[in-house]
């Protein structure tokens, strides 16, 4: 397994979570990784890109609420979820990019097994 998220879980609306994606050393040096989200009945899309530069890019609804980070030391990338809220409930995943365009899900590969995220009202 290339990408293993973890984190998810059952949080009240307003509450935490933060997600992790470990990855190899390789794949963390070479490649950018960002998160999608998948809910039941809907697309995959876009959450999240930490790019190697430095800049973050984020979905339009989750700005403000929602921060990616890349531990190096760790090889992994994160995702720090506040003031969740029900709609946010979906699988999670997070997977390589392999250029183009951010946040088309066609772009990206090795997606990671996804965890899930439950937020009640």
């Amino acid at each position: 397994v290339q990408l293993q998220a973890s984190g998810g879980g059952l949080v009240q609306a307003g509450g935490s979570l933060r997600l992790s994606c470990a990855t190899s050393r390789r794949i963390f040096s070479n490649y950018e990784l960002a998160w999608f989200r998948q809910a039941p009945g809907k697309e995959r899309e876009f959450v999240a890109v930490n790019t190697f530069n430095g800049i973050r890019y984020y979905a339009d609804s989750v700005k403000g609420r929602f921060t990616i980070s890349r531990d190096n030391a760790e090889s992994t990338v994160y995702l720090q979820m506040n003031s969740l809220k029900p709609e946010d409930t979906a699988v999670y995943y997070c997977a390589i990019f392999m250029g183009g365009r951010y946040y088309d899900a066609n772009n990206y590969n090795n997606w990671g097994q996804g965890t899930q995220v439950t937020v009640s009202s």
